[in-house]
């Protein structure tokens, strides 16, 4: 067992100092899961849209739509760990196959249910487990990128390109669902989600041979602990929170500012130049050679988000605005990817999984509630005080950072890794 365990890293050891994308695309069977994966998580993208477009359509209400899209945010965020653990437990493809399936059998129910103009309590209860079934593609495949790289420098690359990939994810989604929803049905878009989720999921759920391999000590592991047990994890989820204040406040808030002012079509363009921003620093962020910890990476990155996200409140021009959103997008990245990639010290192969669905539920989570909070402040206080929720979410998150920094630096295991039955899983060689 223990040269099955050796071998991969041995291979991967020789990668340069300075690893690149290129490097990274060149990993034997990377593409094997990286196309599946892309297509399987991009309806995810596309799921709140097409939920509000096609309940405000059949009620007539942004209040009933807002609200069924939040009811299956929330199942999600809960739901989402869950589901990473047992996939960590029993493996990938025996998750995701009975969850694509609930999946999409639930997104159509809730689509049959807002066309027959059923009352909000029935899409509440249909939107219900849409949202617990979600499938969690992007962990999945972040746990892949763990097995294939291991400890080797490619591993932030990795992150960087999971991050790049998933913001070019929330560009085409709603996009995507947004034509379809008005060019051709309002559910035209939850429709397609549930058949792209169904076909990307088996698709990404038929690559045996790139999935995290589970033994027997490993479903032992699983069983009786847990990933949000790891300090560094609970720390994580805090920062993650923070972030999804970020995402959440600045949808409100920037589609309030562009109504203030009587241009509501430039909400698109400013949420956008914020997009950007986030994708372009994580594509940078992926080609640099770090030589500092990812601890205080975390730290100073963090630090600088919730420096710009302080300053949103105060802008009242355009450009000024604009300008500060494609600074909190350069600062967001940086800090997703250090994030994911302390998890890979932090946590046990066996565990990841489900580690990675708690930093990606807690944005989910935050995002869920500050979307709530920003919205209330919008409606009674000044425009832009929606703002005030990205500049508490981050520097009550940076004080817990700094407070608990020290539980974020990983800790050897000992021998068993020499042995193949702690810190990884043994892994089948190309």
């Amino acid at each position: 067992m223990a040269s099955t365990v050796t071998t991969e890293p041995s291979r991967n050891s020789a990668a340069p100092a300075r690893p690149g994308y290129g490097q990274l695309l060149r990993t034997r069977g990377a593409w094997t899961f990286l196309l599946p994966g892309f297509a399987a998580r991009q309806p995810f993208a596309m799921l709140t849209i097409s939920i509000v477009l096609l309940v405000q359509h059949t009620t007539g209400s942004y209040g009933a739509a807002g609200a069924t899209a939040a009811v299956t945010g929330v199942s999600m965020a809960l739901f989402a760990p869950y589901s990473g653990r047992l996939a960590d437990r029993y493996g990938q493809r025996a998750v995701l196959i009975p969850g694509v399936l609930l999946h999409s059998l639930a997104g159509l129910t809730l689509t049959a249910l807002a066309l027959a103009h059923a009352p909000l309590w029935a899409l509440f209860a249909a939107a219900v487990p849409t949202g617990a079934s979600v499938p969690q593609i992007g962990p999945m495949v972040r746990a892949r990128w763990g097995v294939k790289l291991q400890d080797t420098p490619l591993m932030t690359t990795a992150a960087a390109f999971e991050s790049v990939t998933d913001e070019l994810t929330f560009v085409f989604g709603p996009l995507l669902a947004t034509a379809l929803c008005t060019t051709v049905t309002p559910a035209a878009g939850l429709v397609t989600e549930a058949g792209l989720t169904l076909f990307g999921g088996l698709l990404f759920a038929a690559q045996k041979g790139t999935q995290p391999v589970i033994t027997l000590a490993a479903h032992a592991r699983v069983e009786h602990a847990s990933a949000l047990r790891v300090p560094g994890v609970r720390v994580l989820v805090v920062a993650f929170l923070g972030i999804g204040s970020v995402f959440g406040g600045m949808q409100v808030s920037l589609a309030a500012f562009s109504e203030s002012i009587g241009e509501p079509g430039l909400n698109g363009v400013l949420y956008g130049v914020f997009a950007a921003g986030n994708m372009l620093s994580g594509i940078v962020c992926g080609a640099v050679a770090w030589r500092t910890a990812p601890q205080r990476r975390l730290v100073v990155g963090y630090g600088a988000l919730a420096l710009v996200a302080s300053g949103l409140w105060a802008a009242h021009s355009l450009f000024v605005l604009a300008g500060l959103g494609l600074l909190v997008g350069m600062c967001i990245a940086p800090a997703l990817i250090t994030g994911y990639t302390l998890v890979d010290g932090l946590v046990p192969a066996g565990a990841r999984t489900e580690a990675f669905t708690w930093l990606t539920g807690a944005v989910a989570l935050g995002q869920a509630a500050a979307v709530t909070v920003a919205g209330q402040l919008e409606d009674r206080f000044w425009d832009g005080a929606g703002f005030l929720v990205p500049m508490a979410g981050t520097v009550l998150a940076l004080a817990t950072l700094l407070a608990l920094r020290s539980r974020l630096v990983a800790h050897p295991r000992g021998r068993t890794v020499a042995r193949g039955v702690g810190h990884r899983v043994p892994v089948t060689v190309d």
